[in-house]
């Protein structure tokens, strides 16, 4: 009896060893499955300052202080919601869309977003390489708007394809009310056929006004060997019926990293030449003759410049660039476009 009663006893605390070690098991799978659905905060802060040696002026100000929540609500639904508290001053609703992801690599988004357009338009503010974007990224290629977009990479990561598109109402963000007989698209095909290198395409179509339509074309590429990385970019835009002089827009820079042990992570010496021709943004006229207005007089820019960037755990640059702009004679170019040094601290977390 007392070895029967030994045995029993033994394989008793046996089996509640078990299922404690289960209960815990699946305690700590649960608390891991809690902690995959908290959302995700991040936040962009930019600080600026500007000299500008032709009128002797300078000024200091906050051009980003975004924060964005996104993540997601189980394994096939997630969302993203993004402000800007002091985009220039002024406060911006920016992305707030629902996705569904189906499948592997499918990607499906609808709301309010970035177009999937450009490879430097495409750029958020910490990953930008410049304290202020290209022409292509500020003038020509940026946009964002409501409507239904698709993603769907395959392949593997050094050798893979991502496919993009996305309809679209066509006139931004400003108003959302109106009903559209004819959607605006957004396609973008990036190939990546070996490491580190990749080749971009674009095609869009936009309506900022009932009685404009323009079409955009873009091809950009870029290549990541041996601390450099070397980048260019074309843009072509078009407007229905010649309604304005076709827009050429061109973008190329290299960036060169040092990489550092101490507190600076890197720094990175950079030089960039864009360019645009003339242009018209498609929805301010002439109020006597209703004739489409030049809203940028044709550049050049030369941008040299040093990134010092920080270690971990949050990513921290202090950008200082100088911005040479070259414009025909007689041409008088905005305030803000003029010869100017910049510099700029940029925190993310």
């Amino acid at each position: 009896m007392k070895r029967i009663f030994l045995i029993i006893s033994v394989l008793l605390c046996a089996l509640a060893h078990t299922a404690n070690a289960q209960q815990t098991e699946e305690s700590q799978k649960e608390k891991k499955n809690w902690k995959e659905w908290l959302p995700e905060i991040h936040g962009v802060v930019r600080g600026k300052y500007e000299y500008q040696p032709q009128i002797n002026a300078g000024r200091f100000q906050v051009r980003n202080a975004r924060f964005s929540l996104s993540g997601k609500v189980n394994r096939l639904i997630g969302y993203k919601t993004e402000i800007d508290l002091s985009d220039e001053g002024e406060i911006k609703m920016l992305d707030a869309y629902a996705a569904v992801y189906p499948m592997k690599g499918l990607d499906l988004r609808i709301g309010q977003m970035r177009v999937p357009f450009s490879i430097d338009a495409h750029r958020s503010p910490h990953l930008q390489y410049f304290a202020n974007r290209s022409f292509i990224a500020k003038q020509v290629g940026n946009v964002r708007d409501v409507g239904l977009t698709g993603s769907y990479t395959f392949g593997k990561e050094d050798m893979k394809i991502i496919l993009e598109g996305g309809i679209f109402n066509g006139s931004g963000l400003k108003d959302q009310k109106p009903w559209q007989k004819d959607m605006n698209y957004s396609f973008k095909l990036q190939l990546f056929p070996v490491k580190n290198y990749n080749l971009t395409l674009s095609t869009q179509k936009i309506c900022p006004t009932d009685v404009t339509k323009i079409y955009l074309y873009d091809i950009g590429t870029y290549v990541d060997i041996a601390g450099f990385h070397i980048e260019a970019e074309y843009l072509y835009k078009t407007y229905e019926d010649n309604a304005y002089d076709k827009v050429h827009a061109f973008n190329s820079f290299v960036n060169y990293d040092i990489p550092l042990k101490k507190a600076l992570k890197k720094i990175s010496l950079l030089c960039r030449y864009d360019m645009m021709t003339d242009q018209w943004d498609g929805e301010t006229f002439d109020e006597k003759t209703n004739a489409p207005v030049t809203t940028d007089v044709f550049r050049h820019r030369i941008t040299g410049g040093v990134t010092l960037s920080f270690d971990k755990p949050f990513l921290s640059d202090l950008r200082i660039n100088y911005e040479k702009y070259f414009y025909r004679s007689g041409d008088v170019p905005k305030e803000s476009e003029q010869d100017k040094i910049c510099v700029e601290m940029m925190v993310r977390f």
